[in-house]
């Protein structure tokens, strides 16, 4: 069951709000053991979202096929 590139953004950006929710949270309690590494690991996952995220979108290099043309090759200058 393949899930659909608008389901998976979705999913990416709840994934972020919620790892950087944790993040903020966890970051008043750095003196507990336990807290430290929720904020460590909240940390850890809200950059895998993050990248997760930007590889669902396409590159707009990508989409350029030809080469842009230069303004004396669009319209020749006559003397």
């Amino acid at each position: 069951m393949a899930f659909d590139k608008e389901l998976q953004r979705e999913a990416a950006k709840i994934g972020m709000t919620a790892t950087l929710g944790v993040t903020v949270a966890t970051s008043m309690f750095m003196k507990n053991k336990a807290a430290k590494k929720a904020h460590i690991v909240a940390g850890v996952a809200f950059c895998g979202f993050t990248l997760w995220h930007t590889l669902l979108y396409d590159s707009k290099k990508k989409k350029i096929e030809k080469p842009l043309k230069l303004k004396e090759e669009i319209v020749p200058e006559e003397a």
